[in-house]
Parts: C-alpha cells; structure tokens; sequence
C-alpha cells in the first residue's frame, strides 16, 4: 500500500485527505478518536522504533483538548508532528 511506504521510509508523499483515510483505519474500537495505544500500534506496525513513547509524544502534542485522544479537529496538528517525528511526508 502507498501510504504503507511513505511512512516507513520518509521519501513517497502522500496528501492530506490520504493521511486523513489511513489515520481513520487506526482507529480499531471504531469511536472515532486515536488513542495512545493505537497510535503506537501503527508506529510499531510500521517498523518504528519507540513506538509507546512515540505514540504518548504524538498524543501529547496533538491533542489540544487534554482529553487524552485525536480527534478529528486535532488531525492537523498530529500530522504535523508525524511529518516532523515519524518520517510521514504530506504533500
């Protein structure tokens, strides 16, 4: 998958509505947030090392409201910190 490639290795880019799709499949209890836990999966399910502070990191720096999780008006400020921290390239 494209978007499988452009996280592991930084140089394949992919859009902003792309990021959106792949961000939403992380979502495995289907309640429309991205937890800790599940944000570290997809680090760690894509050959990251540190997944669970990467993951804490990710959420601390997204999430705006302190509720603990991404929610869909924090999407713009986790990806931000994925172009920055896991290699993702937005285009």
């Amino acid at each position: 998958m494209a978007i499988k490639s452009a996280i592991v290795d930084g140089k394949h880019g992919m859009t902003m509505e792309q990021f959106k799709i792949w961000i939403k499949t992380l979502d495995v209890d289907k309640n429309g947030k991205i937890s800790k836990d599940e944000l570290s999966d997809a680090v760690r399910g894509n050959g990251g090392w540190f997944a669970g502070w990467k993951g804490k990191r990710g959420i601390r720096s997204a999430d705006s409201n302190g509720d603990g999780v991404i929610d869909e008006s924090e999407i713009d400020m986790l990806a931000a910190f994925a172009q920055k921290h896991l290699g993702i390239k937005i285009i």
